[in-house]
């Protein structure tokens, strides 16, 4: 009678090195999915919202109006966090100028501290997860292999005994040893794919960020938008004080 081969086989057949090492890649694929997932639908509320909450923040006649509308259009919170600390900074210089440390700092200085700090902290939070994808995608078909070999060996091990090797005695655990592979190319291949499609967009994201910065820093520090008109009015009074 013809001996049954497959995934099931293969795994009673294993010993434990087989085992852990399809372990690794069961938790290796399931976490990797996770981070998939999970930045897939950071990655969609951000270009979903992007264009409008942009929109709604320039077209505002106050600044706070501009703030919340933002943070209530941008659920990412990447923009809306980026104009917050401009604002902020931008307020807590006038209100400071005159004493402390920020003595001899001007506003577009101190300004442009605050927004850059808050740009790297923006790019280190979207960025999250992408060093996890390229580490799978680049072991996996390693560990994959390694299940492999291993295979290999135990099964020609077992047969060692034996008087009389026929090809299917040889073949059999052999084609069964190769699911490892596959194991590890089904567990690198979409982290790879994910990795790719990520730094792509977490790079458009980065190129907007840069440019909504120095829209808002020339509004915060000059009260004109480059590249536009708008019809926030506050910063410009905040500017008239603070020349006056």
């Amino acid at each position: 009678m013809e001996s049954q081969m497959g995934i099931a086989h293969f795994w009673s057949q294993g010993d434990l090195v087989t085992h852990v090492t399809a372990v690794i890649l069961a938790l290796l694929s399931l976490a990797s999915w996770s981070v998939i997932l999970s930045k897939l639908m950071s990655a969609w509320r951000a270009s979903r919202s992007q264009e409008r909450a942009l929109s709604s923040f320039w077209s505002a006649n106050s600044l706070p109006e501009a703030l919340e509308a933002l943070r209530r259009d941008d659920p990412s919170g990447i923009f809306a966090g980026l104009a917050l600390t401009g604002a902020h900074s931008a307020q807590a210089h006038q209100q400071n100028a005159a004493r402390g440390i920020g003595a001899g700092v001007n506003a577009s200085e101190f300004v442009t501290r605050s927004m850059r700090s808050h740009i790297v902290n923006t790019q280190a939070r979207i960025e999250r997860g992408l060093t996890f994808l390229a580490s799978v995608g680049s072991t996996a078909p390693f560990i994959g292999l390694f299940g492999t070999v291993w295979g290999i060996y135990h099964a020609l091990v077992g047969l060692s005994g034996a008087t009389q090797v026929v090809l299917d005695k040889v073949a059999g655990p052999v084609g069964e040893a190769l699911i490892m592979t596959a194991a590890g190319l089904f567990v690198a291949i979409p982290a790879v794919l994910a990795y790719n499609a990520f730094t792509r967009a977490n790079r458009l994201i980065a190129v907007q960020l840069d440019g909504f910065a120095h829209d808002l820093h020339a509004y915060l520090t000059t009260g004109v938008r480059v590249g536009g008109n708008v019809n926030l009015v506050d910063i410009g009074a905040v500017r008239a004080n603070r020349q006056g």
